[in-house]
């Protein structure tokens, strides 16, 4: 009776754990997205996907560079909005890292990770801690709701036109073979 309770309070902990821990929660998700779950929904962009007017939608970074998307034209650009507390954002930050070592000598390819909190130092923090080379942005100008309506993660990419080609909420496996081949056939593009 006493080793059935113990099992059932064991559980009930690990359980309370993962969903109180954000570090605990984001390696479950990251263990998920390695066995094939949370995979990115990939299809062709629709004709009416331009976002109109991109230019003057702008990041700054923490040396006061900006990037305007509408300078973009031409490059296909990955755009992440993510915060260091959000676990869905921790979970995929290692994947996101890899694509970014896959692509960051192309100059083809943009990436723009966005802290949705504005704290630039304590995103730069993270990403030091993590030993992840990914540049961080802040917002400098409005975002349009058909970029981000406020949940974290979001991950858009923009083929060479200028075009939503991937727009999603939530976590996913960015370092996919299915995924790398998606960019790569934007560049090609």
């Amino acid at each position: 009776m006493v080793k059935k309770n113990g099992w059932n309070i064991f559980f009930v902990i690990i359980l309370l754990v993962i969903v109180f821990v954000p570090s605990s929660k984001a390696l479950v998700l990251r263990g998920l997205m390695e066995i094939g779950l949370f995979k990115p929904g990939i299809s062709a962009p629709a004709e009416n996907s331009v976002v109109s007017g991109l230019a003057g939608i702008r990041f700054k970074n923490a040396t006061g560079k900006v990037v305007d998307l509408g300078s973009l034209k031409g490059k296909v650009v990955f755009l992440n909005f993510w915060a260091t507390w959000c676990p869905p954002c921790q979970a995929e930050m290692p994947s996101v890292n890899k694509l970014y070592q896959r692509f960051k000598n192309d100059p083809n390819v943009v990436f723009i990770l966005v802290d949705g909190d504005s704290n630039l130092p304590k995103a730069q923090q993270y990403m030091n801690r993590k030993k992840f080379d990914l540049p961080v942005y802040e917002v400098d100008s409005a975002i349009p709701e058909q970029l981000f309506k406020g949940s974290l993660p979001t991950t858009v990419v923009f083929d060479k036109e200028g075009r939503i080609s991937y727009n999603e909420e939530g976590a996913a496996n960015y370092n996919s073979k299915k995924f790398v081949e998606f960019i790569q056939q934007l560049i090609l593009m």
